[in-house]
């Protein structure tokens, strides 16, 4: 305190200041210093009074220390300061216990200031931003305060962070950071931000949270690491619960593989540590999570196939018939391994062929049955084997066969336990929870499945030496008659309610014991306890699916022999209350949430989910089949026997329809391709009539050019033959065109016949087939138009090519006279004296014009090359005019 009178100045003798007067100081000596120091003493020094004065400084100061983490984020020391006293504000103080009263005035008084500092959001985002300083003081103190803040108020800040920019890249931020005091403290604080926020859970997912959190798992030790690996996992819960997209981002990144060596135990489990098993626990749930059966079908199964083909199944199951693991976590490996094979048949199976590690081996699923009906075994490990037990059953029809199937008389092996004779020996044992357990074992050995149903009534039990076997189906009627406890009856009689229902047979042999119908009337008519009521339920349910499923193939107990029975002894109104007292029941409810049982005492354990779902479905249908008279049910049946008739002719139609839809789609296809074909046939129409256009151009040229110079005459001759076999090749092509277009037009006329013969009975799929046939035949005859065009285009160019060859023997007449003249005057020439020289001139422009004339260049080159060939020839013939004149002058000279 001494400390304290320095900064805020020394009291007169005798006079000790309150706690309010000091803190009222300090807060003016943090409003109007001007030096640094000033305002950082006087900040540590409220810090030092924030927990004994909370209220005060909480009042007063708040304001005056978030202006300072404003205003002074240069210095470190006294933005740590700061953040210390708001965390001592608004966080109870946890290393003492108060009482209960003080404790709640505690967390009233923080909720109170934490209320005060989010109500102005851009305090979390100031506190957001100072968690980008790297100071050790300055990170950690906003990681705590932020933490405390989540604790007191958890929507609302996360609401603010939500909207904050980049404000959860920050806190994710934390998990890099390489002092381990903050990166664990991170841990907690994003535990807080995550829970129950979807839109946060998959921010933080998207920022790499799998791989931080799986390599902070390993670095730790997975397993056997510590309290780290712990927070690790429970935020990964977080992220991964009811959140779907989340799960599926998992999966996609392939990280369920990343979790088999989580499970890899060693040899020696003697030595299992709280923190190990608590590690375990959390691994073994979040499994759980990505398999659980409130997930999509579709999630959970891809799920399971990947934990099959990564090995994690595989090594679950070696953690299940390992020796010394701890009991709470082989119940909950039970119950994991429950999850990643229900409804997956190929896990199944892979369930069905473990072997537990005894001599001679016995199959995983005997020795867990063995659990489950031992008394002496704790009761959440023998709910998890029947949860197993269920999961392997579920929508497995083979492993229902071979369960049935050990019941047999031709496979019972006398040598071996078999799962059979595990459940009939629970079935019938003292323990009334093994009744039960055997009872929802075997019914689901049963499930959505008649042929099992029918195989069942052929077992046959020795009851004792010298007594004739009975029937499985009668023993359990008789254990039902005997007094049993309410669990046995109850687990008894939902079995025989799963095993007759949607069974005629079973029901007629059901009924074939004398002794079975009065008793089930006797237990519904009698006055019994409330204990009771449920059983008389259960019974007016089983009679009922004997109404229902009857075919009336026993005389004594037709279906309207056993109405008019219950009318008699039991009464309509007080049979369908009894019925429905068994859906109000308590316990009923909570079945029929999930498929685990989850059973907080033994006594407790009355329904299965399963069974629940029956319960559902018959209950309304069993309560208008009693309730109906002879007459309202043979009209009923009528009606029944014509909407069937019905159900058939509309069966018929809607296979014809689809027998149809299938031809018209291939038809479809067809005539896509067709429509492709004429398309190409269409555009090499007009790529064709394009080059016949340029070859007319290139003989327009040639014919300019030989009406001017006689010169070229092989030139022209080579054009010309290039011309011939292009009109050939075009002539060839266009028959090949006018042959498919031939046999396109005679598909589509098939196709269009087709169509019209298929879709005879649908008018409206016939109008849309003649649409597309007039389509069609416009496409045809556009087709053959064009085809048409191309015909008179190459008439005319024969007709021109004819002309052009008549030109050419013309010219070829003309070029042979100016041979002749150009002879003559070189031979006068000759006799003048002069010495003739045949033009190089001449005779390299004509090679050039035969090289351009080949490479087919451009028509305004050509052109230019023409008015030099013709500058070429006029100086040629001036040059022999000037040298003729010369003769002249010289012959004049000499005469």
């Amino acid at each position: 305190m001494n400390y304290i009178w320095e900064v805020v100045g020394r009291q007169p003798t005798g006079q000790q200041p309150s706690g309010a007067e000091t803190i009222q100081k300090l807060c003016d000596r943090m409003a109007s210093s001007t030096l640094l120091e000033d305002r950082r003493d006087a900040v540590r020094a409220i810090k030092s009074l924030s927990k004994k004065y909370r209220v005060e400084v909480g009042t007063m100061a708040m304001d005056h220390l978030l202006r300072i983490l404003q205003s002074d984020r240069t210095d470190t020391e006294i933005l740590g300061y700061a953040l210390d006293t708001l965390y001592n504000i608004v966080c109870s103080d946890e290393e003492e216990e108060p009482e209960e009263n003080q404790q709640k005035q505690e967390d009233d008084l923080g909720a109170r200031f934490t209320e005060e500092f989010i109500g102005e959001p851009d305090n979390i985002t100031l506190l957001l931003t100072l968690l980008e300083e790297f100071d050790f003081h300055v990170r950690w103190r906003g990681v705590k305060l932020l933490t405390v803040l989540l604790k007191s108020q958890c929507a609302p800040v996360q609401s603010i962070v939500l909207v904050s920019p980049m404000g959860v890249s920050r806190l994710m931020d934390l998990l890099a950071d390489s002092r381990e005091v903050i990166r664990n403290d991170g841990l907690l604080l994003l535990q807080q931000l995550t829970k129950g926020n979807t839109a946060i859970q998959k921010i933080v997912a998207f920022e790499n949270a799998f791989e931080r959190l799986l390599e902070i798992i390993t670095e730790e030790g997975s397993s056997d690491g510590g309290i780290v690996v712990e927070d690790c996992l429970l935020l990964l819960l977080n992220l991964l619960k009811n959140n779907s997209s989340n799960q599926n981002f998992l999966k996609e990144g392939s990280y369920i593989q990343k979790m088999k060596p989580w499970f890899e135990v060693g040899d020696d489990n003697s030595g299992w540590s709280a923190q190990k098993v608590t590690n375990l626990h959390l691994m073994l749930q979040l499994v759980r999570v990505m398999v659980s059966p409130v997930n999509s079908p579709g999630a959970t199964a891809s799920c399971q196939k990947a934990m099959f083909q990564c090995g994690l199944l595989q090594q679950l199951c070696t953690i299940l018939m390992a020796t010394g693991v701890p009991a709470d976590i082989l119940t909950e490996t039970i119950n994991t391994v429950s999850e990643v094979i229900r409804g997956s048949e190929v896990n199944q199976d892979y369930f069905a062929s473990v072997n537990a590690p005894s001599n001679p081996p016995r199959p995983a699923i005997v020795v867990l049955l063995m659990s489950m009906v031992n008394e002496r075994q704790p009761f959440v490990l023998r709910c998890a084997v029947l949860y197993c037990f269920q999961c392997f059953l579920y929508k497995n029809h083979k492993g229902q066969g071979e369960i049935v199937a050990t019941l047999l008389p031709s496979t019972i092996d006398a040598s071996s336990i078999s799962a059979g004779q595990l459940l009939c020996g629970g079935l019938f044992s003292a323990d009334s929870l093994s009744n039960w357990c055997a009872a929802v074992a075997l019914a689901h050995a049963l499930q959505d499945n008649l042929t099992q149903k029918e195989q069942l009534l052929r077992v046959q039990l020795a009851t004792s030496l010298g007594k004739p076997p009975v029937s499985l189906l009668q023993q359990c009627t008789n254990s039902l008659s005997q007094g049993s406890r309410v669990q046995t009856k109850v687990g008894l009689l939902m079995l025989l309610c799963t095993w007759i229902s949607n069974c005629p047979i079973a029901v007629m042999h059901f009924l074939h014991n004398q002794d079975n119908v009065p008793f089930l009337t006797g237990q519904i008519s009698e006055n019994l306890g409330e204990d009771e009521r449920l059983v008389q339920g259960l019974c007016a349910l089983l009679l009922g699916i004997c109404i229902y499923y009857n075919d009336n193939s026993l005389e004594n107990y037709t279906k309207e022999k056993l109405k008019q029975l219950i009318e008699k002894r039991i009464g309509k109104e007080n049979f369908v209350e009894k019925l429905g007292f068994i859906s109000k029941h308590e316990l009923y409810s909570r079945a029929a949430q999930k498929p685990q049982p989850a059973f907080s005492a033994p006594e407790h354990m009355l329904f299965d989910h399963e069974f629940t779902k029956l319960i559902k479905e018959l209950e309304g249908m069993i309560t208008k089949a009693v309730l109906k008279s002879s007459e309202e049910e043979k009209k009923e049946e009528e009606v029944k026997k014509t909407l069937e008739q019905h159900d058939s002719i509309v069966t018929q139609y809607k296979e014809l329809i689809r027998e149809q839809d299938c031809q018209i789609n291939e038809l479809k296809e067809q005539v896509a391709s067709l429509t492709s074909q004429s398309e190409t046939l269409q555009s090499t129409v007009t790529q064709q009539f394009s080059q016949m256009q340029q070859h007319k151009d290139q003989y327009n040229i040639l014919k300019l050019k030989l009406g001017k110079d006689g010169h070229v005459n092989s030139l022209q001759t080579e054009e010309q033959s290039r011309l011939r076999k292009k009109l050939e090749e075009l002539q060839r092509q266009n028959q090949l065109l006018q042959t498919q277009l031939t046999e396109r037009d005679s598909l589509m006329t098939s196709l269009v016949c087709v169509c019209v013969c298929v879709c005879a009975s649908e008018s409206e799929q016939v109008q849309a087939l003649l649409e597309s046939k007039e389509l069609m035949e416009k496409e045809l005859s556009s087709a053959t138009s064009s085809a048409a065009v191309m015909q008179t285009e190459k008439s005319k160019l024969q007709q021109e090519l004819q002309e052009s060859k008549k030109e050419q023997d013309d010219l070829l007449m003309l070029l042979a006279d100016q041979d002749q003249k150009i002879l003559s005057l070189k031979h006068r020439l000759q006799d003048l004296g002069e010495t003739v020289r045949s033009s190089g001139f001449l005779w390299c422009v004509s090679k050039l014009l035969r090289l351009i004339l080949a490479l087919d260049l451009t028509f305004s080159l050509r052109l230019k090359m023409r008015m030099i060939w013709m500058q070429g020839t006029s100086l040629t013939t001036m040059m022999m005019m000037k040298r003729k004149k010369s003769v002249m002058n010289k012959k004049e000279l000499t005469s």
